[in-house]
Protein backbone atom coordinates (compact mmCIF):
# COMPACT_ATOMS: atom_id res chain seq x y z
CA UNK A 1 0.00 0.00 0.00
CA UNK A 2 2.02 3.32 0.81
CA UNK A 3 4.72 4.01 3.11
CA UNK A 4 5.26 5.41 6.01
CA UNK A 5 8.04 8.86 6.19
CA UNK A 6 11.61 7.82 6.18
CA UNK A 7 12.28 9.90 8.38
CA UNK A 8 10.97 10.25 12.36
CA UNK A 9 11.06 10.57 16.09
CA UNK A 10 14.33 8.17 15.24
CA UNK A 11 16.28 10.55 13.35
CA UNK A 12 15.50 13.37 15.32
CA UNK A 13 17.56 11.88 18.72
CA UNK A 14 20.01 10.95 16.70
CA UNK A 15 20.39 14.26 15.83
CA UNK A 16 20.32 15.25 19.26
CA UNK A 17 22.94 12.51 19.98
CA UNK A 18 25.74 13.65 17.26
CA UNK A 19 24.63 17.59 18.48
CA UNK A 20 25.70 16.29 22.50
CA UNK A 21 28.03 14.05 21.55
CA UNK A 22 29.96 16.60 20.29
CA UNK A 23 29.48 19.94 22.84
CA UNK A 24 30.83 16.11 25.26
CA UNK A 25 34.15 15.89 23.14
CA UNK A 26 34.49 19.57 23.41
CA UNK A 27 34.09 20.00 26.92
CA UNK A 28 37.67 18.85 27.66
CA UNK A 29 39.02 22.02 25.19
CA UNK A 30 36.78 24.43 27.26
CA UNK A 31 37.52 23.04 30.51
CA UNK A 32 41.29 23.91 29.45
CA UNK A 33 40.67 26.82 28.43
CA UNK A 34 38.82 27.75 31.45
CA UNK A 35 41.59 26.91 33.37
CA UNK A 36 43.90 29.11 31.40
CA UNK A 37 41.64 32.23 31.75
CA UNK A 38 41.76 31.13 35.66
CA UNK A 39 45.16 31.87 35.46
CA UNK A 40 45.18 35.21 33.88
CA UNK A 41 42.51 36.13 36.33
CA UNK A 42 45.24 35.75 38.66
CA UNK A 43 47.45 38.65 36.83
CA UNK A 44 44.22 40.90 36.15
CA UNK A 45 41.48 40.01 38.42
CA UNK A 46 38.99 43.01 38.38
CA UNK A 47 38.98 43.12 34.05
CA UNK A 48 36.17 42.65 33.17
CA UNK A 49 34.65 39.68 30.72
CA UNK A 50 34.02 41.23 27.20
CA UNK A 51 34.46 38.20 25.18
CA UNK A 52 31.40 35.88 24.67
CA UNK A 53 33.15 32.65 26.47
CA UNK A 54 34.45 35.22 28.88
CA UNK A 55 30.36 36.39 29.80
CA UNK A 56 29.40 32.40 29.26
CA UNK A 57 32.38 31.56 31.70
CA UNK A 58 30.99 33.90 33.72
CA UNK A 59 27.67 32.08 34.24
CA UNK A 60 29.48 29.06 36.17
CA UNK A 61 28.13 25.40 36.14
CA UNK A 62 24.35 26.31 34.87
CA UNK A 63 25.38 27.63 31.68
CA UNK A 64 27.11 23.24 30.77
CA UNK A 65 23.36 21.76 30.75
CA UNK A 66 21.70 25.17 29.31
CA UNK A 67 23.95 25.18 26.72
CA UNK A 68 22.77 21.36 25.73
CA UNK A 69 19.22 22.32 25.96
CA UNK A 70 20.59 25.00 23.10
CA UNK A 71 21.80 22.42 21.06
CA UNK A 72 18.24 20.57 21.38
CA UNK A 73 16.63 23.69 20.36
CA UNK A 74 18.64 23.60 16.69
CA UNK A 75 18.19 20.06 16.28
CA UNK A 76 14.31 20.68 16.83
CA UNK A 77 14.00 23.45 14.71
CA UNK A 78 15.88 21.32 11.70
CA UNK A 79 14.52 18.34 12.11
CA UNK A 80 10.34 20.06 12.47
CA UNK A 81 11.49 22.48 9.20
CA UNK A 82 12.24 19.26 7.46
CA UNK A 83 9.39 17.15 8.51
CA UNK A 84 6.73 20.27 8.06
CA UNK A 85 6.49 21.15 4.40
CA UNK A 86 4.27 21.07 2.03
CA UNK A 87 5.93 18.69 -0.27
CA UNK A 88 5.86 16.15 2.30
CA UNK A 89 2.29 16.65 3.08
CA UNK A 90 0.48 17.78 -0.14
CA UNK A 91 2.28 18.08 -3.01
CA UNK A 92 0.90 20.13 -5.80
CA UNK A 93 0.81 17.00 -8.56
CA UNK A 94 -0.17 14.50 -6.32
CA UNK A 95 -3.38 17.15 -5.75
CA UNK A 96 -3.91 17.60 -9.45
CA UNK A 97 -3.45 13.64 -9.97
CA UNK A 98 -6.62 13.50 -7.41
CA UNK A 99 -8.57 15.60 -8.23
CA UNK A 100 -9.03 15.01 -11.88
CA UNK A 101 -9.37 11.14 -11.15
CA UNK A 102 -11.87 12.03 -8.73
CA UNK A 103 -13.04 14.61 -11.15
CA UNK A 104 -14.06 11.59 -13.29
CA UNK A 105 -15.47 9.30 -10.77
CA UNK A 106 -12.66 7.29 -11.26
CA UNK A 107 -12.08 6.31 -6.81
CA UNK A 108 -10.52 3.46 -7.56
CA UNK A 109 -7.44 5.17 -10.00
CA UNK A 110 -7.34 8.11 -7.08
CA UNK A 111 -7.22 5.40 -4.23
CA UNK A 112 -4.09 3.58 -6.35
CA UNK A 113 -2.65 7.43 -7.43
CA UNK A 114 -2.52 8.23 -3.31
CA UNK A 115 -1.19 4.75 -1.98
CA UNK A 116 1.93 5.38 -4.41
CA UNK A 117 2.49 8.47 -2.40
CA UNK A 118 4.10 8.38 1.41
CA UNK A 119 3.17 11.68 1.70
CA UNK A 120 0.37 12.84 4.59
CA UNK A 121 -2.17 13.76 1.65
CA UNK A 122 -1.64 10.46 -0.09
CA UNK A 123 -2.04 8.49 3.16
CA UNK A 124 -5.01 10.23 3.89
CA UNK A 125 -6.52 9.78 1.12
CA UNK A 126 -5.70 5.64 0.71
CA UNK A 127 -7.42 5.14 4.10
CA UNK A 128 -10.53 7.31 3.57
CA UNK A 129 -11.37 7.52 -0.43
CA UNK A 130 -12.37 3.49 0.09
CA UNK A 131 -15.00 4.47 2.43
CA UNK A 132 -16.89 6.11 -0.93
CA UNK A 133 -20.03 3.99 -1.35
CA UNK A 134 -20.77 4.19 -5.57
CA UNK A 135 -24.50 2.79 -4.26
CA UNK A 136 -25.20 6.24 -2.70
CA UNK A 137 -25.47 8.45 -5.72
CA UNK A 138 -26.49 11.57 -3.36
CA UNK A 139 -23.46 11.98 -0.93
CA UNK A 140 -21.23 8.92 -2.30
CA UNK A 141 -20.85 7.88 1.86
CA UNK A 142 -19.68 11.57 2.54
CA UNK A 143 -19.66 11.04 6.36
CA UNK A 144 -17.88 7.62 6.37
CA UNK A 145 -15.08 9.08 4.31
CA UNK A 146 -14.86 12.52 6.81
CA UNK A 147 -14.82 10.30 9.41
CA UNK A 148 -11.53 8.05 8.11
CA UNK A 149 -10.31 11.51 7.90
CA UNK A 150 -10.76 12.37 11.53
CA UNK A 151 -9.85 9.05 12.75
CA UNK A 152 -6.34 9.60 10.33
CA UNK A 153 -5.71 12.67 11.68
CA UNK A 154 -5.67 12.22 15.29
CA UNK A 155 -3.99 8.94 15.47
CA UNK A 156 -0.94 10.58 12.53
CA UNK A 157 -0.95 14.11 14.33
CA UNK A 158 0.17 12.63 17.33
CA UNK A 159 3.57 11.68 16.46
CA UNK A 160 4.24 14.94 14.15
CA UNK A 161 3.08 17.25 17.94
CA UNK A 162 5.44 14.73 20.05
CA UNK A 163 8.71 16.38 18.25
CA UNK A 164 6.60 19.79 18.52
CA UNK A 165 6.04 19.66 22.05
CA UNK A 166 9.87 19.29 23.05
CA UNK A 167 9.89 23.10 22.73
CA UNK A 168 7.18 23.65 25.54
CA UNK A 169 9.80 21.59 27.23
CA UNK A 170 12.50 23.49 26.42
CA UNK A 171 10.77 26.61 27.04
CA UNK A 172 9.86 25.58 30.89
CA UNK A 173 13.05 23.85 31.89
CA UNK A 174 15.14 26.49 30.82
CA UNK A 175 13.91 29.01 33.00
CA UNK A 176 13.73 27.02 35.87
CA UNK A 177 17.32 26.04 35.22
CA UNK A 178 18.67 29.61 35.60
CA UNK A 179 17.19 29.95 38.24
CA UNK A 180 18.94 27.26 39.98
CA UNK A 181 21.92 28.74 38.38
CA UNK A 182 21.06 32.30 39.96
CA UNK A 183 20.51 30.63 43.51
CA UNK A 184 23.44 28.99 43.36
CA UNK A 185 25.30 32.39 42.05
CA UNK A 186 23.31 34.02 45.20
CA UNK A 187 24.30 31.48 48.03
CA UNK A 188 27.90 31.77 46.62
CA UNK A 189 27.63 35.48 46.94
CA UNK A 190 26.32 35.70 50.59
CA UNK A 191 29.19 33.01 51.47
CA UNK A 192 31.64 35.45 50.25
CA UNK A 193 29.93 38.50 51.85
CA UNK A 194 30.23 36.36 55.17
CA UNK A 195 33.53 35.31 55.07
CA UNK A 196 35.19 38.21 53.44
CA UNK A 197 33.18 41.06 55.48
CA UNK A 198 32.72 42.84 51.95
CA UNK A 199 36.37 43.44 52.11
CA UNK A 200 36.59 41.21 48.40
CA UNK A 201 34.05 43.18 46.12
CA UNK A 202 35.63 41.85 43.18
CA UNK A 203 34.41 38.12 44.07
CA UNK A 204 31.45 39.31 45.36
CA UNK A 205 30.71 41.30 42.20
CA UNK A 206 32.18 37.62 40.01
CA UNK A 207 29.03 35.65 42.26
CA UNK A 208 26.12 38.22 41.56
CA UNK A 209 27.25 37.86 37.70
CA UNK A 210 27.02 34.30 38.00
CA UNK A 211 23.57 34.65 39.21
CA UNK A 212 22.36 37.17 36.58
CA UNK A 213 23.99 35.16 33.87
CA UNK A 214 22.31 32.04 34.05
CA UNK A 215 18.47 33.69 34.45
CA UNK A 216 19.36 35.82 31.15
CA UNK A 217 20.65 32.76 29.52
CA UNK A 218 17.73 30.77 30.77
CA UNK A 219 15.56 32.99 29.19
CA UNK A 220 17.14 33.57 25.95
CA UNK A 221 16.45 29.89 25.44
CA UNK A 222 12.82 29.84 26.52
CA UNK A 223 11.51 32.69 24.34
CA UNK A 224 12.72 31.23 21.06
CA UNK A 225 11.55 28.05 22.25
CA UNK A 226 7.98 29.02 22.99
CA UNK A 227 8.16 30.73 19.98
CA UNK A 228 8.89 27.89 17.91
CA UNK A 229 6.44 25.79 19.58
CA UNK A 230 3.66 28.28 18.39
CA UNK A 231 5.08 28.63 14.80
CA UNK A 232 5.69 24.56 14.25
CA UNK A 233 2.34 24.24 15.58
CA UNK A 234 0.27 26.66 13.34
CA UNK A 235 2.27 25.34 10.46
CA UNK A 236 0.97 21.63 11.48
CA UNK A 237 -2.36 23.08 11.37
CA UNK A 238 -2.61 24.79 7.96
CA UNK A 239 -0.69 21.51 6.14
CA UNK A 240 -2.87 19.41 8.02
CA UNK A 241 -6.14 21.54 6.77
CA UNK A 242 -4.71 21.68 3.60
CA UNK A 243 -4.88 18.42 3.23
CA UNK A 244 -8.71 18.02 4.68
CA UNK A 245 -9.66 21.10 1.35
CA UNK A 246 -8.25 18.45 -1.27
CA UNK A 247 -10.46 15.21 0.53
CA UNK A 248 -13.08 17.91 -0.03
CA UNK A 249 -12.84 19.12 -3.44
CA UNK A 250 -12.41 15.49 -4.63
CA UNK A 251 -15.46 14.67 -2.93
CA UNK A 252 -17.35 17.56 -4.40
CA UNK A 253 -15.53 17.30 -7.48
CA UNK A 254 -16.82 13.70 -7.70
CA UNK A 255 -21.01 15.18 -6.65
CA UNK A 256 -20.76 17.83 -9.59
CA UNK A 257 -19.43 15.32 -12.38
CA UNK A 258 -22.51 12.59 -11.09
CA UNK A 259 -25.84 15.84 -10.27
CA UNK A 260 -24.48 17.39 -13.55
CA UNK A 261 -26.94 15.95 -15.95
CA UNK A 262 -29.57 16.56 -13.39
CA UNK A 263 -28.13 20.16 -12.69
CA UNK A 264 -28.34 20.68 -17.06
CA UNK A 265 -31.85 19.69 -17.13
CA UNK A 266 -33.41 22.28 -14.70
CA UNK A 267 -31.93 25.00 -16.67
CA UNK A 268 -35.28 26.35 -19.05
CA UNK A 269 -34.40 25.50 -22.64
CA UNK A 270 -32.59 27.94 -24.91
CA UNK A 271 -30.62 29.23 -21.99
CA UNK A 272 -28.07 26.58 -21.42
CA UNK A 273 -26.17 27.27 -25.32
CA UNK A 274 -25.29 30.93 -23.74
Amino acid sequence: MFQKPSLSRTALFLLIGILLLGFICSTPELFAQEAADAAEELVDDAAPPTSLWGMIKQGGWAMWPLGALSMMWVALVVFNFLQLNQKKFAPADLQTAVLENMGECRVRSAIEVSAGSPTYLGRMLAMSLPHVDATNPETLGRDDVEDAVADFTVKENRGYMASIQYFAILAQAAPMLGLLGTVSGMIKAFSTLSVSGGSDPSKLAGNISEALMTTATGLVIALPALFAFFFFKNRLAKLVGDCHTVVTDSMDASLTAIHADQQLAKVPEGLQAG
